[in-house]
């Protein structure tokens, strides 16, 4: 739940966890593109996270706080990860990770945007300024004009837009909802979306020898990736939370390069720095000004 003292260290843990998790992820969900679509994939990753989730809850003794409270908002909230998911998984199969990932690093800017609308907060100048470099950053990735717009280009961006959602959800969710409760209503939500759309065309790929470690790895990593993110929101503010994501960049860059033989894509990387020069600015200012608002607090000369 929402601490009165924001832990800017622990978030920052926790963050390095999703980090991990995130990174491996994106190489499972290329692996398993070739047998399995993005549906099937969200499907099999949710049946892990049931599992995992119902073993943790017995073993702790928690289910009763697997609660039907704001089921609405978990559907929203779920419905909202799904599309954002799909999208991303989608986009790592046809366009090079770390242009993935330098477009899913706009999701703080969707945050810092949406946030006044969707959890009240105050839309400042600085705000305001970090999401105008965001932007330019995007540009510099994309480059309209000099080099095409690919599909895989414009679902990596739109994942960024459905994940800031999900963020913003997640910060309302732990105000009233046990990190058990959020992540069962997840994986089970989840995997009755993922079922219904895998099944639209009649056909459901069934796990193999090769698939079946690569679904595992999705699940637990998307798993884990959610958890660390649950409890970083909890103790930290969105707006502080997010950035610390930005370390993606350079290890799932070096990770495309080895694995794949992708290039290292100067604009591509440029592009994330713009973006990420636009964040830190809002961090910075976000720091600054609850360090001011400390009993005691001595403003520097």
């Amino acid at each position: 739940m929402d601490s009165s003292k924001p832990q800017i260290g622990k978030a920052a843990l926790w963050m390095t966890g999703a980090i991990a998790s995130f990174s491996s992820m994106a190489i499972a969900g290329r692996e398993l593109s070739v047998t399995h679509d993005t549906f099937e994939i969200m499907f099999y990753r949710s049946l892990v996270g049931i599992i995992v989730v119902s073993l943790v809850l017995t073993l702790s003794g928690t289910w009763h706080h697997v609660t039907t409270k704001r089921i609405g908002l978990h559907c929203v909230r779920n419905a909202m990860h799904f599309t954002g998911q799909n999208l991303w998984f989608y986009a790592v199969t046809v366009i090079p990770l770390a242009q993935v990932f330098a477009l899913e690093f706009t999701q703080p800017i969707w945050v810092i945007l949406l946030s006044p609308l969707l959890l009240g907060e105050r839309l400042t100048t600085v705000r305001v300024m970090s999401a105008l470099i965001g932007f330019a950053g995007i540009l510099i990735v994309a480059r309209p004009g000099a080099a095409p717009l690919s599909t895989g280009l414009i679902t990596a961006a739109l994942s960024a837009v459905f994940f800031a959602l999900t963020t913003i959800s997640t910060k309302k969710l732990t105000q009233f909802a046990s990190i058990g409760c959020i992540m069962f209503w997840l994986t089970v939500i989840q995997a009755v979306l993922g079922l219904a759309a895998s099944g639209i065309d009649g056909q459901i790929a069934l796990p193999s020898a090769q698939t079946a470690p690569f679904l595992l790895l999705v699940g637990l990593a998307g798993l884990l990736a959610h958890y660390c993110i649950t409890n970083a929101l909890a103790i930290a503010p969105a707006t502080v939370v997010v950035p610390f994501d930005f370390a993606r960049l350079p290890t799932i860059a070096i990770v495309g390069m080895i694995l794949y033989q992708e290039p290292l894509d100067q604009w591509t990387l440029l592009g994330a720095a713009v973006i990420f020069s636009g964040i830190f600015m809002n961090v910075h200012a976000e720091n600054r000004n609850r360090l001011a608002t400390l009993p005691g607090h001595q403003p520097n000369k």
